[in-house]
């Protein structure tokens, strides 16, 4: 990931109001097309512009040829907002991010936890995130859908990661239950990823707990009962089972794993 400074420059007389709208629009906007990353934008006013540090998965995120209806529309409602487009001052590589790739996997998943902030799809042969934008629309224009599950997957397993109240079993099960309503949603979701893009797109399905080690190896696909699932050796050193049919992946529980 890059980081980079947007200024906003007025270009007549506006109010504080209607210039915080039309940018904050904007940077929604670029965040459900995947242009930004992560969910909190501070903005400030100096020195007669207006200022906003952001995530981008590239350095060219920001191009135009990526942007998507709702961020050309955003982009002319700062002319009504009497708002220049912004600039953008390129800041330099995020030294704790993940770079993403820009070849085209063989597979792809959609895998995310609650300490990333890079896109959900990633690709199946390296574990890259793959920038939103560079993949069709998947509903309404942009990915706001995706980024929506990805929020909520990530809420859920930072809850049930802190292990401290009574909602760490009902959101365990969010992401480890393939009968949840967050799985329904990721795995619609998913279809749609690999019908737009023609490429084998899996979901990742979380374990924890379990009996034993022996159980866990004998466990079938959740979904269609697939005993043959289990891997010889994990992929990407983290998913231990793969059902093709049903197009998931899912590792030996963590209370197993050394």
């Amino acid at each position: 990931m890059y980081v980079s400074e947007l200024r906003f420059e007025c270009f007549d007389d506006t109010t504080i109001t209607a210039a915080e709208k039309a940018i904050n629009n904007l940077l929604e906007a670029l965040r459900a097309n995947g242009q930004i990353l992560g969910r909190e934008f501070a903005v400030a006013f100096n020195d007669g512009e207006f200022r906003c540090r952001i995530l981008t998965p590239e350095k060219s995120s920001l191009s135009s040829r990526f942007n998507s209806p709702w961020v050309k529309v955003a982009l002319a409602k700062l002319t009504e907002a009497k708002i220049l487009a912004p600039r953008e001052k390129f800041i330099g590589q995020d030294i704790n991010s993940e770079t993403s790739t820009d070849e085209t996997p063989s597979w792809q998943l959609l895998y995310t936890s609650y300490v990333h902030m890079c896109s959900p799809l990633r690709s199946g042969d390296t574990l890259q995130p793959i920038p939103l934008y560079r993949i069709p629309a998947t509903f309404n224009g942009d990915h706001k859908q995706m980024i929506r599950w990805q929020t909520e997957w990530q809420a859920c397993d930072e809850i049930q990661m802190a292990a401290a109240t009574k909602a760490e079993f009902a959101t365990l099960n969010e992401i480890s239950d393939c009968n949840s309503d967050l799985f329904r949603r990721g795995w619609d979701i998913r279809g749609r990823v690999e019908y737009l893009t023609n490429i084998p797109t899996y979901y990742y399905l979380y374990q924890v707990g379990g009996d034993s080690l022996e159980q866990e190896r004998n466990r079938p696909c959740p979904k269609c009962g697939n005993k043959e699932w289990l891997l010889d050796e994990p992929l990407l050193d983290l998913f231990h089972f793969r059902c093709e049919p049903c197009r998931i992946v899912s590792n030996i529980s963590w209370d197993y794993v050394t």
